[in-house]
């Protein structure tokens, strides 16, 4: 066991995985980490799980990369990982000037990114290798939303709607002919409640955000987390992604299912993905692919974030990768919660 600090750059840990995450990278049982943080905002509690922390541009700044460059140099990190969708493309730009730094960036390709991170590509490539996938159309303005719905079957059927390029459930709206608007007035708690087709129509106007207007599916939602590496799953698995709060799952459970791995398997090889990922699905329908880190569920023997940055630094080998993926232990559960930190400002 090495006595040398592994210095590592982790993006956005003001995130809701981030504890969990830094805390993992700490008490990986085989080596001491150094953690260096970054965020957009100071007021933030993964800050306090880093040994440095530093502020950055917002990753969609074009000043963001060469900060976390410079940044990553200036305090001798050898990997840097980002967890946030908006920080990819920028950093991706930039894998060659990583590279030449001796620097591990756990990023996939410019073009890998943007592919993966547009849901309109996504499922044109479900279709593309026969994956299940929800039917869609791509519309802007309510207009052409409303006529996509109606090709879809509205209002008969109930469908979906969110933009080409968001992440998590942002922008996310279930489109209903039988929403009974007092009920929600008066009983729902706020949030994302299901809209009529002309209120939606009314709202977007001539707006001209690229929309996907989507079949509804639904079934249990499941994901698999995993890392890759050209094109391949080196290691991953799947699990539930349940009780929703704020958009935000509150509970997982690892599954034992070969034809989600099968999936996963077939779309890293698509995108040609390279770090970690996270597939969604709802049933046997794909929804969405992220070319980044999610939650993860951990394991004393099984630590997918630390075992991902070995890969990165070629210090897990193939035979070690499928030993781990041995250790994958179904019905393992993580509860998200709520907690809260005090510290005195200034």
């Amino acid at each position: 066991m090495s006595t040398e600090p592994l210095t590592i750059l982790v993006t956005a840990v003001g995130s809701p995985g981030s504890a969990a995450l830094l805390r993992a990278l700490k008490e990986n049982g085989e080596r001491p980490v150094r953690l260096v943080g970054t965020d957009l905002r100071e007021e933030n509690v993964g800050r306090f799980h880093c040994d440095v922390f530093s502020t950055v541009p917002a990753g969609s700044d074009p000043a963001f990369g060469p900060a976390i460059l410079e940044l990553a140099q200036r305090e001798g990190a050898r990997v840097v990982l980002p967890q946030a969708s908006f920080d990819l493309e920028g950093l991706a730009e930039m894998r060659t000037d990583f590279e030449a730094a001796g620097i591990a960036l756990i990023c996939s390709s410019p073009d890998a990114v943007r592919a993966a991170d547009s849901k309109h590509a996504t499922l044109a490539l479900c279709e593309q290798l026969g994956v299940r996938a929800p039917a869609f159309r791509v519309a802007r303005g309510g207009a052409e939303v409303a006529a996509a719905a109606r090709e879809l079957g509205y209002p008969g059927n109930d469908v979906c709607m969110k933009p080409v390029v968001a992440a998590g459930s942002r922008g996310f709206h279930v489109i209903s002919a039988n929403v009974d608007a007092r009920h929600q007035l008066l009983h729902e708690r706020p949030g994302a409640m299901p809209l009529r087709l002309e209120d939606v129509e009314r709202i977007l106007g001539d707006d001209d955000t690229e929309l996907l207007v989507m079949e509804l599916v639904t079934g249990l939602e499941r994901t698999v987390d995993g890392y890759a590496e050209n094109g391949r799953i080196v290691l991953g698995h799947p699990k539930t992604r349940e009780a929703m709060r704020a958009g935000l799952a509150m509970r997982f459970e690892t599954l034992d299912a070969p034809e989600l791995m099968q999936v996963a398997e077939t779309l890293v090889a698509g995108f040609g993905l390279e770090g970690f990922f996270n597939l969604q699905l709802i049933g046997d329908a794909v929804l969405e692919m992220n070319p980044r880190i999610s939650t993860i569920v951990y394991q004393k023997d099984l630590n997918l974030p630390w075992l991902g940055i070995r890969r990165a630094l070629g210090e897990l080998s193939d035979d070690e990768a499928a030993a781990a993926q041995a250790r994958v232990r179904p019905g393992r559960i993580a509860l998200r919660y709520f907690d809260q930190l005090e510290y005195d400002a200034g």
